[in-house]
Parts: C-alpha cells; structure tokens; sequence
C-alpha cells in the first residue's frame, strides 16, 4: 500500500532561537525512499548557529549513512566581521560629512570670489576658468597622506603600491576631465556677465539635468515628487529667462547678457551630465572604490580640465596679461594675486566635496547639495556685492526650495517604504521558520 506523501519537518528549539531543520521528502512510488534533504541555515541576532551535513544513500532504501555536525563558522569572527562592517559604515558617515562641508565652503565661496574677480576689474575668461581646478596639486596632500598610512598597515610581502588607478580608470577619468575643463570656460562665461544671484539660481537647474542623467546612465529612478522638483526648477530658471534684463550690469549690452545666461545653462547642463558619469565610472571600475582611489580620480580630472583650460589661456594670451592686470586691479595688486589664489583653492574644494560625495552616497545627492546651498549663496550676493534682489528672483528662489523640499520628502518616503517592504519580507520568513 503507497503511503501518502508526506512533509516531515523537525525543528530544535535552543533558548527560543530557531537553529536548523532538515526536510524531508517522501517519494511514493520508490516506497517512502529518502531522495533528497535541504539543508537551511538561519543566522538570528548575530549568532552563527549549527547545521546537519546528512549524506543519503538511495540505494539502501534511504538509510542515513552518517550524520556529521559542522560548525560553520566561529562566533568571535562573526562578531569580528560585525564590528568590522559597522566601523566601515560610521568611516563612510564621517567621510559623508566631511566632503558635504567641503563641498558648501567651495559650494558659496567659488562664485562669490570668481564675481569679485570680474567686477573689481579682472576680464579674462579662460583665466577665471583656470582657476577653478589650477589647485589640484594640492590633493597630493591627504594622498601622501594616504600612502604613509597604507604602508604602516599593509601586511604581507607585498608592497604598498603608490598609484592605484588603473589604466581603464585612467583613461574615464582624464575624458570626464577635459569635459570639466569646457564646464569651467562656460561658468566663467556666465560669471563674468551674470550677478551672483541671478547665476546661482541657474545653477540651481543643474539638479533637474543630474536627475535626468542619473535616469538614462545609472538607472536612477524617477519618483512623482522628483519630478515636481525638476519641473519646479525648470519653470524658476524660466522666470529669470523672462526678466532676464532687468538685473543686468552697467556697460553691458543685452545680448552679451543674455547669451551669460545660455552659457550659464549650459554649464549647469554639463556638468549634470559629468556627475552621473562619475558614479558610471565608479560602477564600472573592475577594481574596489577606496577614498584613496576616489582622490587619484579627482586629481587627474582636475589636472586634464587644467590642461584644457592652459590651452585657451595660451591662445587667448592670459599668461602674458596677468601682470598687466594685476597693475590696474582696483583693489591692489597684492590683493589681486590674493583673489586669484583663494578663489583657486576655494574651487578645488568644491570638487573635492562633490566627488567625494558621490563616493560616500550618491550623484544625485551631490546634485542636491549643490542645489540646496542656492539660498546661502543668493544672501551673500546681496550682502557682499549689493545686487538687487527683484520680484522674480524671489518666485525663482521659492520655486526652486520648492523643489528641493518636494525631492528630499520623497527620497524620505522612498527609504522609508523600502525598509518597510524589506521587513514585510523578514517577517514572513521567520514566521514559516518557526511552523
């Protein structure tokens, strides 16, 4: 007579946690024979518990040869490997907030002191582009750093290797660089026709481009509240597009004016696209993603978009102008050599943050950093350099904080329904464990 099919299951319970349990499989027509056993494992609150290796042997009805218990794999070195991760995630934490502050100090300091350039004076462009990535040797600091470091940890035969960027990553990075070095020459541009105020509030579109960028090269995806953001800042850079004259600077004509503003758009355009392609560099790299890596990365970007800039520079003749310049700066000059080298450093800390941002997070969140800084740049414009703050850069202002608090709720209510989606899943499984 067939016995019927049947699911035998048997569980040990150790002080309320749910060890291990074999499923066994019963097979009518081969008389109850054992074919098969799964084997399961559960690992509850950091503890690494015990399973059963049973070895069956069909060809004697099913008998169990041996039962062996293993141990998989210590509990010290699990809690090792605990401790391990979670100091992993507080470094990235504070590598988060370090480049985040970074990040704001070139963020607001960068267009004000490139706007002090041109108005006391300064009219070379492809100069103020120059500028904005000429202090790249100043990353050999935290990488010598770096390095010392890496040599009194390593352990082994090996040696440290002093580059750790491969050829492939090499050659990414040195094309996102000579892009950043076209980005620099429109931002000059823009700075040298347009208000800070008015600049950064086109700027701030840059976020609506590196979530479109984001979408079609790494997949980000789109949420209803994203895309009310990047409406909202579409539609605050249109306003300012449609008074675009009534905050133009004294001696400059409409349309020297009006094209400030397209360059300004297109830098903003640019460079939305070069952030996303930073985090599809970082995604394809066939090597692990240090912080060390990520400044060899920043440093040749910045030097090839240095590269490119000399290159204008030479044409244009700059070098020879500087100290021509310099003798008729309103301000000194001493100071006008001051101007200069600040507003380097200044510039290079902005990069540093941004890409150091995309390493510990993301390129959107990058984005919106730079985004979210708008207001802090608009009050400094007024207060340093006395620019006008009219009716439409107020609705542009407002529209685009609009957008940035519609963004960050939805991210908010985005993380938060994924973590509730991921305990949904938990909590099933547990619960068929302990039937």
């Amino acid at each position: 007579m067939r016995r019927t099919v049947m699911d035998k299951r048997e569980r040990w319970v150790n002080r309320g946690r749910s060890n291990h349990f074999l499923d066994v499989e019963i097979d009518n027509e081969n008389h109850g024979n054992l074919l098969m056993d799964k084997r399961e494992r559960r690992v509850i609150r950091g503890r690494s518990n015990l399973f059963l290796d049973v070895e069956i042997d069909n060809e004697n009805h099913g008998n169990l040869n041996s039962i062996k218990e293993k141990k998989e794999e210590k509990p010290q070195e699990f809690f090792i490997k605990i401790m391990e991760a979670q100091a992993n995630q507080t470094l990235r934490k504070t590598l988060l907030v370090i480049n985040s502050i970074i990040l704001a100090i070139g963020n607001c300091g960068s267009p004000l002191l490139l706007r002090l350039y041109f108005v006391k004076g300064g009219k070379r462009i492809w100069l103020s582009s120059w500028l904005q990535t000429a202090a790249w040797p100043i990353i050999f600091i935290p990488l010598l750093i770096s390095y010392v470091h890496r040599r009194k940890t390593d352990q082994g035969p090996k040696k440290s290797k002093l580059i750790l960027m491969k050829y492939q990553v090499f050659l990414a990075t040195a094309s996102i660089g000579l892009l950043t070095g076209l980005d620099d020459y429109f931002y000059g541009y823009g700075a040298a026709r347009l208000p800070v105020s008015t600049s950064a509030i086109i700027i701030a579109t840059q976020l609506a481009f590196t979530a479109l960028f984001a979408f079609l090269l790494v997949k980000q995806k789109f949420t209803a509240y994203s895309v009310n953001a990047i409406v909202l800042l579409t539609v605050g850079s249109a306003v300012l597009g449609l008074h675009a004259s009534s905050d133009r600077p004294k001696g400059e004509s409409n349309k020297m004016y009006v094209l400030g503003f397209l360059m300004t758009l297109a830098a903003a355009a640019l460079y939305g696209l070069i952030l996303p392609m930073v985090e599809l560099m970082y995604m394809k790299a066939k090597q692990p993603i240090t912080y060390t890596l990520v400044l060899e990365i920043q440093l040749v970007m910045c030097f090839f978009a240095t590269a490119f800039c000399t290159v204008g520079m030479l044409i244009n003749n700059d070098f020879q102008a500087i100290s021509r310049e310099a003798r008729e700066y309103e301000l000194g000059e001493t100071k006008y050599y001051i101007v200069l080298v600040s507003c380097a450093i200044v510039s290079q800390c902005f990069f540093m943050g941004a890409i150091g941002v995309i390493f510990c997070a993301s390129s959107l969140l990058s984005g919106i950093m730079i985004a979210v800084l708008l207001p802090v740049t608009e009050i400094l414009a007024v207060i340093f350099f006395n620019e006008k703050f009219q009716a439409e850069k107020a609705v542009a202002l407002v529209l685009s904080l609009w957008g940035f608090v519609s963004y960050f709720y939805g991210d908010i209510s985005k993380t938060k329904l994924e973590e509730e989606r991921k305990d949904e899943r938990i909590i099933p499984s547990q619960a068929t464990g302990m039937t």
